[in-house]
C-alpha cells in the first residue's frame, strides 16, 4: 500500500505535465521549423520558431499552414511559412515591384528591393489566376470569403498564392512568432510586430 502511495506521488505529476505539455501543443502554440529560404532575410532556413494557434491572422502576419491540398505539389503533413498580404475582400496587385492592397501601396521596408522585385512582375489577382490555372474558370477579382492570399517575402525564389492561389483559413495552424532569444531584434520585429 505504502509503495503504490509512493508511485502514484512520481507518476501522477508526471501526467499531469503531460497533459498540460500536449493542451498547450493542441490549443496555445507549438514550435515550427522553417524549410527553404523562401522568408528570407527574416527567417531563414531550418530556423525554429512558435506558431501561436489562437493568434488572430491579419495584414503582414506571418503563418504556418498546412500545404497539402493547397498547393498541388505539396506531399501529406508538409507546412508552410508565408506572409499574408491579403484577406478575404482585398484586391492585391503588384506594379513595379510594388504590392496594393485596395489600390494602396503597402510598406515592404521588411525586403530588401532586390527581394522585392526580382523575378516578381507585374499582376492582378485575374491576371495570376488566369496564366496559373488556379481560378477555377471564374474572373478572381478579391481575394474569397474565408481565404488568404500569401507571398513569402523572397519573392523571387517563393512558391506562394501567385502560382497555385489561395490558402483556406481553416487551413492556416498558427501566427508565427520568433522568440526574444533568438534571431536579430530587426528580424524580430518584421515577423513578430507589423501586422495591422
Amino acid at each position: 500500500m505504502q509503495k503504490t502511495k509512493e508511485i502514484m506521488s512520481w507518476i501522477l505529476p508526471v501526467l499531469i505535465g503531460l497533459a498540460i505539455a500536449l493542451a498547450i501543443k493542441a490549443f496555445v502554440f507549438t514550435r515550427v521549423r522553417v524549410d527553404g529560404p523562401s522568408m528570407e532575410p527574416n527567417l531563414m532556413d531550418a530556423e525554429r520558431v512558435l506558431a501561436f494557434k489562437p493568434a488572430k491572422v491579419k495584414h503582414l502576419s506571418v503563418i504556418v499552414f498546412d500545404a497539402y491540398g493547397e498547393d498541388p505539389s505539396a506531399k501529406t503533413h508538409t507546412n508552410y511559412v508565408k506572409r499574408v498580404i491579403g484577406l478575404p475582400g482585398d484586391k492585391v496587385a503588384s506594379k513595379n515591384g510594388y504590392i496594393y492592397v485596395n489600390n494602396k501601396k503597402i510598406k515592404q521596408s521588411f525586403i530588401s528591393q532586390t527581394e522585392r522585385t526580382s523575378g516578381t512582375g507585374n499582376w492582378t489577382l485575374t491576371t495570376l489566376a488566369q496564366q496559373n490555372g488556379w481560378g477555377k474558370g471564374k474572373k478572381v477579382t478579391v481575394v474569397p470569403k474565408g481565404k488568404y492570399f500569401v507571398l513569402g517575402d523572397h519573392r523571387s525564389v517563393s512558391n506562394d498564392s501567385r502560382y497555385w492561389g489561395f490558402v483556406d483559413q481553416k487551413k492556416v495552424l498558427g501566427v508565427v512568432k520568433v522568440p526574444f532569444w533568438t534571431s536579430s531584434k530587426t528580424k524580430r520585429h518584421n515577423v513578430n510586430s507589423l501586422s495591422y
